[in-house]
Order: C-alpha cells, then sequence, then structure tokens
C-alpha cells in the first residue's frame, strides 16, 4: 500500500506573505455562517477592513439573516482573495479564516474603516449597523493549485 500523499506543505515565510498580504487588502469577502432557520451553512459577501491591529472587521446591519446567524452562534469562515484578471480562477491565491464574531467599538474603528471603505459614510452611523470584528483562530491558504497551507494566527500576525 502506498503512503497517503500530503496534502498540506509546510508553512513557509512566503506562504505567510501572501497570507498577510490577502488579509490587508482584503475589501469584501464571503463570510460564512449556519442558517438559523435551517442550520444549513450559509454564505454572504460582506465588506471586509481590518482594524489596527490587521484583525478583520465588518459592518453589518442587525436586520440582515447573517448578523441573526452568528448572534445565536458567533462561529463563522471568512473567505478573502479574488481571481485576476487572466487565467483560471483557481490558479489565484485565496485565504479561507476560520473566526468568532465579537462586537467591537464602532465609533472607535469608524475613522479607520471609512479610510478603507469611503462609501461606507452613506450608511456607518445608521442605528441598525454595528460592527463585529473576527477574532482569526485558524486560517488555511490556497496559493494556486499544489500551493496549501494551514496558517495559523500568529503567521498572520494577529497575536
Amino acid at each position: 500500500m502506498s503512503k497517503p500523499k500530503r496534502m498540506l506543505r509546510e508553512t513557509d515565510d512566503e506562504a505567510r506573505a501572501v497570507g498577510q498580504d490577502l488579509l490587508r487588502r482584503a475589501r469584501f469577502g464571503s463570510l460564512g455562517v449556519i442558517c438559523p432557520d435551517t442550520q444549513s451553512p450559509m454564505v454572504t459577501r460582506v465588506s471586509v477592513g481590518t482594524d489596527g491591529d490587521g484583525t478583520p472587521v465588518t459592518l453589518i446591519s442587525e436586520l440582515s439573516l447573517h448578523s441573526r446567524a452568528l448572534f445565536l452562534n458567533n462561529n463563522c469562515s471568512l473567505l478573502v482573495g479574488e481571481p485576476g484578471q487572466r487565467g483560471d480562477p483557481l490558479i489565484h491565491p485565496r485565504l479561507t479564516l476560520q473566526c468568532q464574531a465579537q462586537p467591537a467599538d464602532k465609533d472607535a474603528l469608524k475613522p479607520l474603516y471609512l479610510s478603507q471603505h469611503p462609501k461606507a459614510t452613506l450608511y456607518y452611523d445608521f442605528s441598525d449597523f454595528l460592527m463585529l470584528r473576527l477574532r482569526v483562530t485558524a486560517a488555511h491558504l490556497n496559493g494556486g493549485f499544489g500551493k496549501a497551507y494551514r496558517l495559523s494566527p500568529s503567521d498572520l500576525r494577529l497575536v
């Protein structure tokens, strides 16, 4: 019987740099939650910024189904990284974060968040919008075909 192939590469400085860059440049992403109505996975697009420590944050409406899901179960996943202009979309790097959503100080984060999302000025102060910090517990970097890595919060400089 042959030895199973290793799926993940050893985490190295290049993988750390790619993961950090994807997180720093992300302005939106796909947020995965458990739908409270069906108990099935649900994915939605959200705006993404980073706080002063580089931790991802998102501004969401309390009226949304995904915010209701996060109130019931704060475990979530965030996918960042976009396909490039050319080639197969699967050759471009993307970062999947496993997170716990936690309330964040909306007023304190306002200047930084609006510098990253100037159009959010239109709705930032709406009373139903809240800021959540997505505390990363684990990460998976897919750097393209055959380039898979497991990253920790410290690899992303989040500790």
